[in-house]
């Protein structure tokens, strides 16, 4: 199937991000953010409903080739305006143009006289939002629409300045890491392109100790890609920075069952078992009789001086 498109706003060498995420062109990063979530877990193979492999294989290249480059333009602060003062441009070049252009959907020509344009074009989108990917068959055709939908609403409203992203909020950690605290060398991603970008925020967000917002991005990614050991162990790497023992054990517990070489993991696991005064799930009968009479080693550091070796300094 081609995934080419050349009607609309991509009739002027443009990629209309905003119809392959059927979105307004106004539409805030939360907007977009909620609707590409929407997409990717009906196309993304570990939360998709799709069954014949032509229709998996298909919704896999619209998810890498089409979505996760639009969400990825649109989300981004400095792409996102470079893109938007892009649209404004051709919104007042569409407006030049208006008498040469023609539309060839009747909801097109339905706004190209609408007294109300701003009503009719968002209840139009939003409608067509719901069954957007409903046919991947037809997925490029409404594509097609959508973005003649936007060429129409850029024309009338040419010199309309469309809201740049807001920069998000720095959150504090609610915990500040010793010197010794620090994860092991993170390992190149091996999820597909769909989560990759969700990883890379949430590693440099953990990089720059901001722990809560990492939280977030991890979070996310999991509601797209339940079965990423990947995203569970770094969860729970970020559960621990923040004293979530109990947390992180669960997602250290899930990464392992999921990929029992996942290096960080293994590396951790034990010592928040050790740290809640439990054994290790590998331990064997005699090792666990030996130890029943112990109690868990004191720390003068607290939880962290116990995980990590040392008193705070």
């Amino acid at each position: 199937m081609s995934l080419r498109i050349d009607r609309g706003l991509f009739r002027y060498d443009f990629i209309d991000h905003h119809a392959i995420l059927c979105v307004s062109v106004d539409a805030d990063v939360k907007e977009i953010r909620k609707r590409y979530l929407k997409i990717a877990r009906h196309l993304h193979p570990d939360s998709s409903a799709i069954t014949t492999e032509t229709e998996k294989k298909l919704a896999s290249e619209l998810l890498s080739k089409l979505v996760n480059p639009a969400y990825e333009t649109l989300s981004a602060e400095r792409t996102r305006s470079e893109y938007i003062i892009v649209l404004s441009q051709i919104g007042k070049r569409l407006l030049q143009e208006s008498a040469s252009i023609e539309l060839t959907t009747d909801l097109g020509k339905q706004l190209a006289s609408a007294p109300n344009v701003d009503l009719l074009y968002k209840s139009a989108i939003a409608k067509i939002a719901e069954t957007q990917y409903s046919s991947l068959k037809e997925v490029i055709t409404v594509i097609s629409q959508i973005s003649e939908l936007n060429l129409v609403y850029l024309m009338r409203t040419a010199g309309k300045t469309f809201a740049a992203p807001a920069a998000k909020p720095l959150v504090n950690p609610t915990s500040t890491p010793t010197k010794d605290a620090s994860p092991p060398p993170p390992e190149p991603p091996k999820e597909d392109s769909s989560i990759e970008q969700y990883l890379r925020r949430a590693q440099t967000l953990i990089d720059k100790n901001q722990f809560s917002p990492a939280e977030v991005e991890l979070k996310d990614a999991l509601k797209i890609a339940p079965k990423s050991s990947r995203c569970h162990s770094l969860l729970a790497f970020v559960y621990l920075k923040q004293n979530k023992l109990k947390m992180a054990k669960i997602h250290f517990d899930n990464a392992l069952k999921l990929d029992p070489q996942d290096k960080t993991a293994l590396a951790w696991k034990p010592k928040i078992d050790k740290a809640l005064g439990q054994q290790p799930s590998s331990s064997n009968a005699n090792t666990s009789a030996n130890n029943s009479n112990k109690q868990p080693e004191k720390s003068g550091g607290g939880l962290f001086g116990g995980l990590f070796g040392g008193k705070k300094k």
